[in-house]
């Protein structure tokens, strides 16, 4: 790994060793020995680029965590009777929620580099609680709205315990010690590919302005930064930045020109820069408070849908937090350090409950793919992000100008992120045996089921009520099924766990790539655990060791 000091141009990485000759005989040994970190890596989680360099970067992580924030409100806010005004609240309460728990996750959770953002797990029974109160009669669309809020509020605080027991009793730390790399392959990989209805279907809403955003962020990132070696840093860490200016600038040209003036709605509000109206309704300063929609309303019918949605995101946060490990230099994350960061997170969603966010957060997986797009893994960056925020959260005009941003254009980044990230998972297939039968049969049948049993509650879920396909006569059933099995990551894990603790297990102890992986479970089996996850000496004093 190559590390640089806070002033220090990285040293340039050495070139991998040529592959050895074929012997006589035909056979060949491995090309490539496995490797645990990336030497490709300019920085990582130790390492900080100089100030400047990290606050643009930063900026960087901002914008590319405030699409999903965005289209998550865009999508909820309308059905409960919002107004635009209610949307932008709504994305200002996310915002500072997610500033404040990535900045805890970097300090006392994970202390992995990774950005806490909207969760899309919770989008289905938010949904239903909507469809729940559609008939109830309301004086005001607007009393509706946060009638709808307040009732989020009381199912987000309830669930939110689901978390904290699982965290601090150490039992997700106890089941994260049956994983294997064989299981981590499909989890790590469904974490990227399980978004891809968010990638080109959504780029598609507006072609015109997503394909090109797509394109000149593969042509300028990858294939202009090697032109003249000066401006290498330069194009490969911010080339995200000037290719969203640029298509940015592109779609208010088409729209002041009046290229989207006879078309479908849908279409306008995909391409034109001016249909968000966030800037309009946002307020110039508003600071989230603790109840701002009222007191929360607890029914236990929806308090059973977020309990599922709270599950599904320990289990997408895991998948993310092993790559954000790999992708930052570091070794995967102890079974100890998952349930402290599990733990936390169940206490943010208590407090987004406290709060009135309309979803909870989880880790975010684009921002996870925006480590390796620039190659740097630092710490310090994903902290001044948090400052970034809870700046614009709270001075509504400034962020709802960069929210305008049309939703292709993050659409298009989402295709190169979220492929990263799936990468990442296929990277860790250098650890096991891959001309095992059985090894391949365990990841054949996870990948595939992983992906095709919630494309199956997908296409069966109404978008607008959040029905699914498990339609028993309890609706707390079907509300848990329906969210989990929707989620592709934790139909991975559930799949791959059991196969893999099941099939041949005693026998397959090093095809499996235990030898490898054994040591980095352990608190004190490999000495760079403490160097990546051992929290803040002051910190340290603090917390009861049970907890840690």
């Amino acid at each position: 790994m190559v590390e640089t000091g806070h002033n220090h141009q990285p040293q340039p990485i050495q070139a991998p060793p040529p592959r050895p000759a074929l012997p006589l005989g035909g056979a060949r040994g491995p090309a490539w020995p496995p490797t645990e970190q990336l030497g490709q890596l300019q920085y990582c989680i130790h390492s900080n680029p100089s100030w400047v360099e990290a606050s643009l970067l930063a900026f960087q992580h901002y914008i590319v965590m405030l699409g999903t924030t965005v289209l998550i409100a865009s999508t909820l806010v309308p059905l409960m009777g919002g107004s635009h005004g209610d949307k932008s609240r709504v994305i200002q309460t996310i915002l500072f929620m997610s500033g404040l728990n990535t900045l805890l996750q970097t300090i006392i959770g994970t202390r992995l580099p990774t950005v806490m953002g909207a969760s899309y797990a919770f989008v289905i029974p938010v949904l239903t609680i909507i469809n729940d109160l559609r008939d109830e009669d309301f004086t005001s669309e607007h009393q509706r709205f946060v009638h709808t809020m307040r009732t989020i509020q009381g199912s987000l605080i309830v669930s939110s315990f689901v978390n904290i027991i699982l965290g601090y009793s150490k039992a997700w730390g106890t089941l994260t010690r049956f994983f294997s790399p064989i299981v981590l392959v499909p989890v790590v990989c469904l974490v990227g590919l399980g978004l891809f209805m968010r990638g080109f279907p959504l780029l598609a809403n507006c072609v015109e302005i997503g394909l090109p955003m797509l394109i000149l962020l593969v042509v300028i990132q990858q294939y202009l930064k090697r032109i003249h070696p000066k401006g290498h840093f330069i194009v490969e860490r911010f080339g995200l930045l000037f290719c969203i200016g640029i298509v940015w600038a592109f779609a208010a040209i088409l729209t002041e020109a009046g290229a989207y003036k006879n078309v479908k709605e849908q279409t306008k509000m995909s391409c034109r820069t001016d249909r968000s109206y966030l800037i309009q309704s946002a307020p110039w300063v508003k600071i989230p408070y603790p109840f701002q929609w009222g007191t929360p309303i607890f029914r236990a019918s929806h308090v059973f849908a977020m309990i599922g949605a709270a599950l599904v995101t320990s289990a997408e946060s895991t998948g993310t937090f092993f790559a954000a490990a790999r992708l930052a230099g570091a070794t995967p994350p102890p079974a100890h350090v998952l349930s402290r960061s599990i733990g936390l997170q169940g206490i943010f969603l208590l407090l987004e409950g406290i709060f009135g966010a309309a979803v909870g957060t989880t880790a975010s997986v684009e921002n996870v793919g925006l480590l390796g797009l620039t190659h740097i893994g630092s710490r310090r960056v994903v902290q001044i992000s948090t400052a970034f925020m809870i700046f614009f959260s709270i001075f509504g005009k400034f962020g709802a100008f960069f929210a305008s941003i049309p939703l292709p254009i993050f659409a298009a980044i989402y295709c190169v992120l979220f492929g990263f990230v799936a990468a990442v998972g296929i990277s860790l297939m250098q650890f096991v045996n891959n001309n095992s039968l059985r090894n391949l049969y365990v990841l054949g049948l996870s990948l595939f089921l992983g992906i095709s049993i919630p494309q199956y509650f997908f296409m069966n879920t109404n978008q607008t009520n959040g029905n699914g396909p498990v339609r028993t006569g309890g609706g707390w059933f079907n509300n848990i099924i329906n969210t989990i099995f929707s989620s592709p990551p934790t139909v991975a894990i559930i799949v791959g766990t059991v196969l893999d603790n099941t099939l041949e297990w005693k026998h397959t102890f090093n095809d499996r790539g235990l030898p490898w992986w054994v040591p980095f479970q352990n608190r004190d089996g490999d000495v760079r655990n403490d160097e990546f996850y051992r929290l803040p000496l002051r910190i340290n004093e603090y917390i009861p060791t049970r907890f840690l």
